[in-house]
């Protein structure tokens, strides 16, 4: 008979505070011990049953005779492994290698602790036979499989839940028989057995298996650090638990099942978690007792939420891996990202009492990790809510989890408030700043066509208006992590007082703009200093830097003789790209700036990354007169005036009709801006240049024509230039498609020149032979060829809110398609985990995701772990069947009456 669970509220509400309590975790087991018992039903059921019947028959007369010996088993780190891979993807279902078989290795464990004599086939690979739980044999040959005999004196009665006992076993293959020890705990000739590790601690006790016989668990052997080293280890970390967080204690003591050991990667520490195995903590030797109490409680946290969607639907099922966790140097999946938030409330807590309970230089690292964690889920939190498809008990879920977090904030970063504690602030916000910028340079691409209508836009003066939508590439294979040049600098920030300037770290951009660690300290210099495009910087880094290498690229083409600009400088378009309503920064080398340039005067510097990024982030503002809008303003070199108010004739008809961008020519502030101190303001334009300008609304005068703008732009003490030839302007409104020639074309230009100026040299005919290709383009003004663009179309888009859980609503982007949601797709975890289903280990990136002191540990590579017969290990999880607190409408986890363990209760 099947039944459903009841999750009452009380219990979802503690258990979305990060905590729950030792009922929550009991429920919980109980709960994944039912799914396994349906698993096992599916499994003989199916293809495999066969080859699963024998096992199970003996886990069933095991079960009527000591309950809690089968009970231990079912709970056990293989079962639940073992269960999954033999569903999902057994590789030989029609050969002799087919999965299912190995349950008869779990079925002699249930055998041995029960007492209960028995014969059973156990699969033989690599000459190895493995018996979860109890240990190894060892050189057993080329033989396929093994007869283990269970034989146990009458009325002898097992130990359930260890590894000792009264029974005898043999192994008897073709090539002869072993006898393992009487007492299977106990190294023994061609026998490597699973040590049982016991820590005591005021009451509390807590007993793990260190699981090496497991076949589905990438196990290491304990050559490195043997069980007496482990024993002690975990000794002296029970103590620190018990005594600092006696709840959280004796959750683990309630639900913890085994430590699996795995390779030491080349820094810092490795751990993991399966979703299939509850209270399994896969982990590399851990150095220190302090790094082996924070590994138990953050992966225990990934058990516990994957438990937890077994019984609630916290988000909509679909959607690739594409999102930001900022303890994971590759894109997460909505499963990963919110088992990252979730683990990461152990550390929370871990360093928060740490930092309280510190004093020196070990108090300052704890307060260091205990801020940056913070950060670290405030990130997710954020991330989470603008791109997750949250059920309402998602919502639900992460409110609770947030109102843990400000809880937790009340008393300040752990840095003693005041001056040390706004410094800590802002070291891990540079940090965040630049690992964002990095990550994004590595995984997002930028749209060729998006950049390559920004840049025309750029170059047209005209707003940014939304930006491409981002997309972001899949991981594959094992992932590194951001490199140890990033980990210098992110460890050096902890000591500096401010950010390197964001014009030194601009120049620095600019002199290699390939260099990913360059554009981190810009999106962490620009942050700091809250400059305009600071958060495209950071958001959009890729596209920031796509422009500036286009931009760059098209300026090239100027003509023979004239120099070639340098990079566009990233904080022009970056202040550009923030408000996609404003135009670029006149001054930043666009061709209509060139154009206007009085004769004799050196060409413009690139644009300004902070100003493009500026006019990227808001599409509802146009140019400021300086260079990007107000921010520009505050650019201005110290002693220059501010710029003049616009002319409101001209700012009248600049608004009365919609098509037409402000004519640069026509009195607004860019125009009186760039008029040289003790000019005499321009006389009215010449009567053939506005009537050419009004009769295309598509297309901007010509600020070579006479108007306001050529008069504003003539140097101090030049001659007013005569009118410009009849036949110039005559040709000019015969083809409203086409601009007026920048250079003249006929003897008007000339007239026009300073005298002693020397008559411009032919134009470049590459850029002549551009240009008649398309009527609709004008002239680039420097020279280059058609100025493509420069009239398209910017269409709006809404913009896309989201609300940071833990803080209040906030704008999150613009111009972005709604999140398609997650996909089905390997589920993995955060940054103490190894990759989804990926059978690799990865060494925690920094200080938050990284158990220990050691801060320069926290950047090293992700290291490969030796990839397991079965499926790797993973933190995340997928949810299961859909239900609410408090409602019978959860995934049924109780037996089916079909099963092999008939008498087993349905609740545990």
């Amino acid at each position: 008979m099947i039944g459903p669970y009841v999750l009452p509220d009380d219990v979802f509400d503690a258990l979305a505070a990060g905590a729950g309590g030792r009922p929550a975790v009991l429920l919980l087991l109980r709960a994944r011990r039912s799914r396994n018992l349906l698993l096992l039903r599916r499994a003989l059921d199916g293809p495999c049953g066969r080859a699963v019947e024998p096992a199970a028959d003996l886990l069933a007369g095991v079960e009527r005779v000591a309950p809690g010996a089968a009970r231990s088993v079912i709970d056990g780190p293989a079962f639940g492994t073992w269960a999954a891979r033999t569903l999902r993807d057994c590789p030989a279902h029609h050969r002799g290698g087919c999965a299912g078989r190995d349950l008869a290795a779990l079925a002699v464990l249930a055998a041995v602790r029960a007492a209960l004599p028995a014969r059973v086939t156990v699969p033989v690979r690599e000459g190895r036979l493995r018996l979860p739980g109890l240990g190894t044999v060892t050189g057993l040959g080329e033989v396929p499989e093994a007869l283990v005999v269970v034989e146990a004196p009458a009325g002898a009665e097992g130990a359930p839940g260890t590894s000792a006992g009264s029974c005898r076993v043999r192994v008897l293959t073709a090539a002869g028989e072993r006898v393992l020890p009487r007492d299977p705990s106990r190294p023994g000739h061609g026998w490597q057995p699973v040590a049982v590790l016991d820590a005591r601690h005021r009451g509390l006790t807590l007993r793990l298996p260190l699981e090496t016989a497991a076949p589905e668990l990438p196990a290491l052997e304990t050559a490195s650090a043997g069980p007496a080293a482990w024993q002690d280890l975990l000794r002296q970390a029970w103590e620190l638990l018990v005594d600092n967080h006696p709840r959280r204690a004796e959750e683990l003591a309630a639900g913890l099942n085994g430590i699996v050991p795995l390779p030491a990667p080349a820094r810092g520490v490795a751990s993991a978690t399966s979703r299939h195995a509850f209270g399994t903590v896969l982990t590399s030797w851990p150095a220190d007792p302090e790094r082996l109490a924070l590994t138990l409680l953050h992966e225990f946290q990934h058990s516990k939420l994957s438990a937890l969607t077994d019984l609630v639907t916290l988000y909509e099922p679909g959607g690739r891996p594409r999102l930001y966790a900022p303890w994971r140097p590759d894109p997460r999946p909505p499963g990963g990202l919110l088992q990252g938030i979730y683990a990461h409330l152990g550390d929370l807590a871990f360093w928060q009492e740490r930092s309280g309970s510190r004093h020196g230089p070990a108090q300052a690292d704890a307060a260091w990790r205990l801020a940056r964690t913070r950060a670290h889920v405030e990130r997710g939190l954020t991330e989470a809510a603008s791109h997750v498809r949250l059920t309402a008990l998602g919502t639900r879920f992460l409110e609770r989890l947030a109102r843990t977090v400000r809880d937790g904030n009340r008393g300040g970063t752990g840095a003693g408030g005041g001056s040390g504690g706004e410094r800590l602030a802002r070291a891990v916000a540079r940090v965040q700043a630049g690992d964002e910028a990095v990550w994004r340079l590595r995984w997002a691409a930028a749209d060729d066509t998006g950049t390559e209508r920004l840049a025309a836009l750029w170059r047209a003066g005209r707003p940014a208006g939304p930006l491409p939508a981002e997309d972001v590439r899949a991981a594959t294979g094992a992932v590194a992590g951001p490199g140890p040049e990033f980990g210098r600098w992110a460890a050096r920030q902890r000591g500096a007082e401010r950010a390197r300037p964001a014009r030194e770290a601009a120049d620095a951009v600019l002199a290699a703009p390939d260099r990913a660690q360059g554009w981190a300290e810009l999106a962490a210099a620009a942050a700091e200093e809250d400059r305009p495009g600071a958060d495209v910087l950071r958001a959009r880094t890729e596209l920031v830097r796509d422009l500036c290498v286009r931009l760059t690229a098209r300026q090239a083409a100027r003509p023979p003789g004239t120099a070639s600009p340098g990079p566009p400088d990233p904080l022009a378009p970056a202040a550009w790209l923030a408000d996609p309503a404003v135009g670029p920064d006149p001054s930043g080398g666009g061709p209509a700036v060139d154009a206007a340039m009085p004769p004799g005067t050196a060409p413009p510097r690139p644009p300004d990354p902070l100003a493009l990024a500026a006019w990227l982030a808001n599409t509802a503002v146009g140019p400021g007169p300086s260079g990007g809008g107000p921010a520009a303003d505050a650019a201005r070199p110290p002693g220059t005036a501010p710029p003049r108010p616009p002319d409101p004739l001209a700012l009248a008809a600049w608004s009365a009709d919609p098509a037409v961008g402000p004519d640069p020519s026509g009195g607004g502030p860019a125009v009186d801006a760039a008029m040289p101190p003790g000019t005499a303001s321009p006389g009215p334009p010449d009567s053939l240049a506005p009537a050419a300008w009004s009769a295309d609304p598509a297309v901007g005068s010509d600020p070579s024509g006479g108007g306001p703008a050529a008069g504003a732009a003539r140097p101090p003490g030049t001659a007013s230039p005569g009118p410009p030839d009849s036949l110039a302007p005559a040709a000019w409104p015969a083809d409203p498609a086409v601009g007026s020639d920048p250079s003249g074309g006929g003897p008007a230009p000339e007239e026009a020149r300073p005298p002693g100026t020397a008559s411009p040299g032919p134009p470049d005919p590459l850029a002549l032979a551009a240009w008649p290709a398309g009527t609709a383009v004008g002239t680039d003004r420097s020279g280059a060829g058609p100025a493509a663009g420069e009239e398209e179309a910017v269409e709006r888009a809404p913009q896309a809110r989201g609300a940071h859980p833990a803080r209040g609503p906030g704008r999150v982007g613009r111009g972005e398609p709604p999140e398609a949601g997650p996909a089905p797709g390997p589920p993995s975890g955060d940054g103490l985990a190894v990759p989804a289903e990926s059978g690799s280990a990865q060494a925690p990136m920094e200080p938050a995701r990284s158990p220990g002191p050691d801060p320069a540990a926290d950047e090293g590579p992700v290291a490969p772990a030796p990839p397991g017969p079965g499926e790797g290990p993973t933190a995340g999880a997928e949810p299961g069947g859909g239900g609410a607190p408090g409602q019978k409408t959860g995934v049924s986890m109780s037996q089916n009456a079909r099963s092999p363990l008939a008498k087993t209760s349905a609740t545990g």
